[in-house]
């Protein structure tokens, strides 16, 4: 593949719901410009974005992939993303690579859920981005119906800069709006076909009014000219199109066929005329050597600085690090320093990503993105640059995963072997988070969805040949008591030779502070017990509180005061002090006459969801059949309310599918562990049973 400036390129991330056609339309571009001899198809597997196997098993793709495109002396790197909610983190490290976006919109399927939330996506990157109207071959498609759902979701920003012209039923070409010309598709692509068809004339005129109002708001001087009923020239509308689509004033409305590949040219020459070029952008970094500023600005005459963007990790293709140049040059056989990591490799190939075919090229110029294999430390998120010129720019901050379920491995001793591979597909996508629990003996695997943790365990077994299960996870309950008691543990033990002997009493009481499982005091007067063993009673306190004996969980909120007891000159240890404030611990929670009112304390947390307007009073009924208590809303932009909530974390599990079916995918939520409440007695008398059930089991085990 030929080494292009950073003039000549364009980074495009592909967006859109899933099933909208995103990953057809890559297949058909690539179809026609002769980099594959025959489209291959999703349901089939056969395309060259989803090659990975849980991809084509499924029908949908679930990474991110590059396919480079040459057209026309420019170099267009598409980012094909998935559209599934779960596999956000793909989208998010496409759009950390791309400086535009198409979004796909199904002609028949109209605006949905994932059209939105690319849409938000693209906003809050602040990227350029036009509509790719596809599927026009479908007798039900209705592209009028398409630009009207648009206008109403994203406003009067979004212009159609083209009109469909049918012969019967039968999609045949377009009307380019801009130039104001009807073009027929052929075989290679589309031809100038002279006249607007009458059928059309009237919605072209009313695009082409329309448009021309955009473009005279983008300064005086043409909207002078359109007041007093001048002519724009060409020229003057290309401008400020261009002008605006990069601000993101203006967002085209383009349309195609992906599998009859009708518009692939078109689309390709939008892409190379109206998205912006890397140099249109400025990017600032940070020189690690002296903290000043770095503007990269994808500079090819500063020093090399790139960033890692995305990496694959393939058992058959190996380690990839994608990369994207900021500024300098990167060729082979120099040497590339990582910051982060403080490592400094040589790196003797170089190469372009299609798919997963690797292309190995000679250089990168600014703006490019390529890849670099074997890079043992690097990460994503990770700045390569020169040891001389240590550069750091800022990590991306992609979604936080709040959906999580407990892992085991279904065999014993591959523990480590889970372990490295989860690391592997955790450093692919950073939305995937392993969590070990040891406060409740358990693993937790955090991810977006539950579609993504299921196909982690397929990729477990299918990659790594490590079989897991997942399931619900254990509550961080704790325990704690209520009331004051004083109790004595006594230890004592003959057995031949010295004995064990030690007595405690100790008083029991609530400490008020839940951030710290103890307290210690002591007020032994006499010698009752010898100072030497203070430190073994404490242990024993401090051993009992790991392990409450209501449920198992952690004791918190307890002051302990011995304040007598007794010993014996030759068969005290600190062994039985601390077994004598074990049995006190055990009777102050358990004795059936008196003890301290021991109960159980539940998570509760600082909740916020996003969702439309219209879902609100769903929602509340929802969070109230979970025990939840709703706080306040906040009106957001764009027709939405932020709702505040505590809710008990027991409540949760399965949340993030529950909101997805309250909403059609629309709804957002996060949270974190605020506090911790007492439980009400049904749910602690569960969950005490459950404990109970659970020791059993393991005793007959």
């Amino acid at each position: 593949m030929n080494t292009y400036k950073s003039e000549d390129i364009r980074n495009v991330a592909i967006l859109g719901h899933g099933g909208s056609g995103k990953t057809t339309l890559i297949e058909a571009i690539a179809y026609s410009k002769g980099i594959i001899s025959r489209m291959g198809r999703v349901e089939d597997g056969t395309t060259i974005s989803d090659y990975d196997k849980e991809e084509q098993k499924r029908s949908f793709s679930i990474s991110t992939s590059l396919i480079p495109i040459e057209h026309d002396g420019v170099k267009i790197n598409f980012l094909d993303a998935p559209g599934y909610f779960d596999f956000v983190g793909e989208a998010e490290e496409a759009l950390d690579g791309a400086g535009a976006a198409v979004i796909v919109v199904n002609a028949k399927a109209g605006v949905e859920v994932g059209t939105i939330k690319a849409w938000e996506l693209c906003e809050k990157k602040h990227l350029p981005r036009l509509f790719f109207v596809s599927a026009m071959d479908d007798p039900n498609a209705s592209f009028v119906r398409v630009v009207a759902q648009l206008k109403e979701h994203f406003g009067p920003k979004v212009a159609p800069f083209h009109t469909p012209i049918r012969d019967g039923e039968k999609f045949i070409g377009f009307v380019n709006i801009v130039k104001m010309g009807a073009r027929t598709f052929t075989k290679d692509g589309y031809k100038d076909s002279g006249e607007i068809p009458a059928t059309v004339k009237d919605d072209a005129d009313a695009c082409r009014k329309a448009l021309l109002e955009a473009v005279a708001e983008t300064s005086e001087e043409l909207m002078d000219k359109y007041f007093n009923e001048e002519e724009f020239t060409q020229e003057e509308i290309d401008n400020a199109l261009h002008e605006s689509i990069f601000d993101g004033s203006t967002v085209p409305v383009l349309l195609g066929s992906s599998p009859n590949h009708a518009g692939m040219i078109m689309l390709l020459n939008a892409i190379k005329d109206m998205l912006p070029a890397p140099l249109a952008y400025k990017v600032h970094g940070k020189n690690a050597k002296d903290g000043s500023d770095f503007e990269a600005d994808y500079d090819i005459n500063k020093p090399f600085s790139a960033k890692v963007f995305k990496t694959i990790v393939d058992p058959f293709i190996g380690k990839y690090s994608m990369i994207k140049v900021m500024s300098g040059k990167l060729t082979c056989d120099e040497p590339i320093y990582n910051f982060d990591k403080d490592t400094e490799e040589k790196i003797s190939r170089l190469y372009i990503l299609r798919g997963k075919e690797a292309i190995e090229v000679k250089e990168l110029n600014p703006g490019d993105i390529g890849a670099i294999a074997k890079l043992s430390n690097t990460q994503t998120g990770d700045t390569l640059s020169t040891k001389a010129c240590p550069i750091v720019f800022d990590r991306y901050a992609y979604s936080i995963p709040y959906d999580y379920k407990k892992v085991d491995t279904k065999n014993k001793g591959e523990e480590d072997k889970f372990a490295q591979a989860m690391a592997k597909l955790c450093e692919e996508d950073k939305t995937l988070r392993l969590v070990l629990d040891k406060e409740n003996r358990q693993t937790l695997l955090y991810g977006i969805g539950g579609q993504q943790l299921d196909i982690v365990v397929s990729k477990l077994a299918s990659r790594y040949k490590v079989e897991v299960e997942l399931s619900k996870p254990r509550v961080p309950y704790r325990e704690t008591i209520r009331k004051v008691v004083e109790k004595q543990g006594k230890h004592k033990k003959q057995s031949g030779g010295h004995g064990q002997y030690g007595d405690v009493h100790i008083r029991f009481q609530p400490s008020g502070d839940m951030e710290k499982p103890y307290i210690f005091d002591e007020e032994v007067v006499g010698g009752a017990v010898p100072k030497n063993f203070f430190p073994a009673v404490e242990k024993g306190i401090a051993e009992s509180v790991l392990k409450g004996p209501l449920a198992g969980y952690p004791v918190v909120g307890l002051r302990t005061t011995l304040f007598f007891g007794s010993y014996h000159p030759v068969d005290s240890s600190e062994q039985a002090f601390k077994m004598a404030a074990k049995l006190a611990f055990k009777a102050a929670f358990n004795d059936p006459k008196d003890n301290a009112s021991p109960c159980l304390l539940e998570p509760i947390v600082a909740m916020k969801i996003l969702v439309p307007d219209k879902f609100t009073g769903d929602i509340m009924g929802d969070l109230n059949k979970r025990r939840g208590r709703v706080l306040g809303m906040n009106p957001i932009a764009g027709g939405k309310q932020e709702i505040m909530a505590d809710v008990p974390l027991a409540e949760l599990y399965g949340y993030s599918t529950d909101l997805r079916s309250m909403t059609g995918g629309i709804g957002d939520f996060s949270y974190t562990i605020d506090r911790y409440e007492q439980a009400p007695s049904d749910v602690q008398a569960k969950v005490v049973e459950e404990a109970a059930k659970s020791m059993t089991e393991d005793d007959d085990e």
